[in-house]
């Protein structure tokens, strides 16, 4: 599966969340390092929904960008 994530500058580096997955985030001191770390924390928490008998969520968020005047 395919889950959309949100990647945030923050103060002392980058945080990422999937909407698809409310509750699972991560975060890291650059991009690369908060993508791994955002892959890592998705696989433990589809496998904690698993192991609880849960559902696993669908991906159904996309994304894109709007064009305004600045």
């Amino acid at each position: 599966m395919k889950y959309l994530i949100v990647i945030e500058k923050t103060s002392t580096g980058y945080s990422e969340y999937s909407p698809d997955l409310p509750g699972c985030i991560a975060t890291g001191e650059t991009q690369e390092e908060v993508q791994c770390e955002m892959q890592g924390a998705i696989v433990f928490h589809v496998d904690g929904l698993k192991e609880e008998g849960m559902d696993i969520p669908e991906p159904h968020s996309s994304s894109s960008y709007v064009d305004v005047p600045a």
